[in-house]
């Protein structure tokens, strides 16, 4: 699914790649933050790796590369960074082809986009299991995922709530039924003509729009319109941090239609092999992840303007994963 998977850059996070160290370098630069063992790291067992950390230049992809790093030093690695590469298959060959070490990396992307299937697995650990085992030949191996997934879900302001009181996409299809008007979308022009966008979700869920609800605009124009009740449901991505800056209410997707996108570090294989210990030290920080989160973080970004690899620092160490000297 190209438009979720770094084709979709925040504009802030565009603005930030001119500004941030390293970021969108093709031979990275050093990662330099003056980090401790905390709750991670102790024993410092990844002392003598030199690790290239990558990562997709949106800002959730952003932040998360900087996590990874920040993780990898406060336990004792020599780490380059290389995070901000445009696209999703310029970092994803990086990992591959050993240019990079590690980097997140989400399911539904790795089963559409990179291994070629048409339809996802509506069950995310399924999900992740099938994208684990079929990277092994690639050299990748896959982690243990977080509960943060990026996927697709429609969303409405509070005073549209309020009158209209649904809480799940199979209410909004009964909506459309009993009161067809009631039901306008602020949609992306490639969600509205996906197979697993809105195309998709209608068939599943028995709706049936008319051409004349439904506005097809700019990603960012979609989160302001449902805020001012233009539209009454807006396409939104589940871990943007204008959900939450903006009040919007997340219908639930109760019959799973929408790809599982959690994200989970990926590590080249080889390196993997020689420094084991990278599992560890990610495991309890990949645990800590979900949409609250991303969201929470996604927002000092998009919203307040705030450096992401200075965000990721923080949560670090406000979760006492790492300590600053």
């Amino acid at each position: 699914m190209s438009g979720r998977t770094g084709a979709r850059p925040a504009f802030a996070a565009v603005l930030l790649l001119v500004v941030v160290s390293g970021c969108g370098l093709t031979s990275g630069s050093p990662m330099v933050d003056d980090v401790e063992p905390g709750t991670i790291g102790q024993g410092k067992p990844l002392e003598g790796a030199e690790l290239t950390v990558t990562s997709k230049e949106f800002t959730e992809q952003l932040i998360l590369g900087a996590i990874m790093g920040i993780a990898f030093q406060a336990a004792g690695a020599e780490v380059v960074d290389r995070t901000g590469i445009q696209g999703s298959v310029g970092s994803r060959e990086a990992v591959v082809k050993g240019e990079a070490d590690a980097g997140f990396e989400y399911t539904g992307t790795a089963w559409i986009t990179y291994q070629g299937n048409s339809r996802p697995i509506p069950d995310p650990r399924e999900q992740w299991l099938a994208v684990r085992d079929a990277d092994r030949k690639n050299g990748v191996t896959w982690l243990e995922p977080s509960e943060l997934n990026n996927t697709y879900a429609l969303a409405m302001n509070q005073a549209n709530y309020e009158r209209y009181g649904t809480r799940t996409l199979s209410e909004v299809a009964e909506l459309s039924k009993t009161d067809p008007g009631a039901v306008t979308l602020c949609v992306e022009g490639e969600f509205a003509n996906r197979a697993d966008g809105l195309p998709g979700m209608e068939k599943a869920y028995g709706m049936s729009i008319p051409a004349g609800n439904i506005t097809q605009m700019d990603s960012g124009i979609i989160y302001t319109q449902t805020a001012k009740g233009a539209c009454t449901y807006g396409e939104v991505y589940t871990t943007d941090g204008r959900i939450k800056s903006m009040n919007l209410v997340v219908m639930e997707d109760d019959r799973k239609f929408f790809p599982n996108y959690n994200a989970a570090p990926t590590v080249n294989s080889e390196t993997l092999e020689k420094w084991p210990e990278i599992a560890e030290v990610l495991a309890p920080v990949t645990e800590k992840l979900d949409n609250n989160v991303a969201q929470t973080l996604n927002a000092r970004v998009d919203v307040d303007g705030e450096d992401p690899h200075q965000v990721a620092l923080d949560w670090m160490v406000a979760e006492g994963f790492v300590t600053e000297r």
